[in-house]
């Protein structure tokens, strides 16, 4: 089930944090400890906006408290984040518990989030690589149309779409050859009636709102979904699972690192709430502010930089 926060309390969690960063002003970042003998952190995160900002808020935490980093930038997709990590390219990321399970383990669906996290922990550490902590936030793939397509369509969960003589679904490209995305619509629910619409720089919410697809692959942080223009249809074979996020880390970094590292980074996690996270989003989708900016001054407000 995906939880349902209002927007003016979304709202309300990040002009908290905005509010507190200002006063905080420049005082938050006295006394940083330097960690000389650490390694480089290298910094990867995927190819969207909520991805841009946590690169950010993980990267800029361990800066305040003296680590050295680099940001590697956008990597692309999963797939893609992976081959960086496990190439060495990058050694920090953070990524979708669920995804690493069903998408890169190519495992099946756990039956709840402690098992998913503890199955994708698991995976990474036969691969020199381990998970820190989990967020308290989720987000998941939601099979999201405008309210009006759906009402018109008599639709409420994804079953019901079989009723439905053809239909169009808009995803990125790595969509088409996931479980958790267009895989599972055809093989799991059996809507082989489907068109598969590639986005590239465009929104899945534009081509929603321009009538060129039924339906699309949204997720259940995206501002978008907080307008009540849309709705998703609910997951009754739970194709998407349960998607935390956590970092996943080089074992040699972690252990080179210290307890420090851990402990920043852990910290940060924890303060990673859904209505933070969609506020955040928010900040930088609809907004238009920079992901180190938004990042920044959340970390700022919770005590972190």
């Amino acid at each position: 089930m995906i939880r349902k926060h209002t927007r003016r309390a979304a709202k309300a969690a990040f002009a908290i944090s905005f509010g507190v960063a200002l006063v905080l002003g420049g005082t938050a970042t006295a006394g940083v400890q330097r960690h000389a003998a650490a390694p480089t952190i290298i910094v990867g995160n995927k190819n969207f906006t909520e991805e841009y900002i946590l690169g950010q808020l993980y990267g800029q935490a361990l800066q305040a408290k003296g680590f050295k980093v680099k940001y590697a930038g956008s990597l692309g997709s999963s797939e893609l984040a992976d081959t960086a990590i496990t190439s060495g390219k990058i050694n920090f990321y953070p990524e979708y518990t669920g995804v690493i399970v069903l998408d890169l383990a190519k495992k099946a669906s756990p039956k709840s989030a402690a098992a998913t996290y503890a199955a994708a922990k698991t995976f990474e550490q036969t691969r020199g690589l381990t998970l820190l902590n989990a967020t308290p936030f989720y987000d998941t793939d939601t099979f999201t149309m405008l309210k009006s397509t759906a009402q018109k369509l008599g639709v409420k969960t994804i079953g019901d779409m079989k009723k439905v003589k053809s239909f169009s679904y808009a995803g990125y490209p790595e969509c088409q050859t996931r479980i958790t995305c267009l895989l599972g619509l055809k093989n799991i629910y059996g809507l082989k009636q489907v068109t598969f619409v590639p986005l590239s720089s465009i929104s899945v919410y534009t081509l929603l709102d321009d009538g060129k697809a039924t339906a699309g692959d949204g997720f259940s942080t995206d501002p978008q979904q907080l307008t009540g223009k849309y709705t998703i249809l609910t997951d009754t074979k739970h194709i998407f699972g349960f998607q935390n996020v956590a970092p996943v880390v080089s074992q040699k970094v972690l252990s080179a690192a210290g307890s420090s590292f851990t402990k920043t980074v852990n910290a940060v996690s924890a303060k990673l709430t859904l209505p933070a996270m969609q506020a955040m989003n928010k900040a930088v989708a609809i907004d238009k502010k920079t992901p180190a900016a938004v990042a920044s001054a959340f970390l700022k407000a919770n005590g972190l930089k």
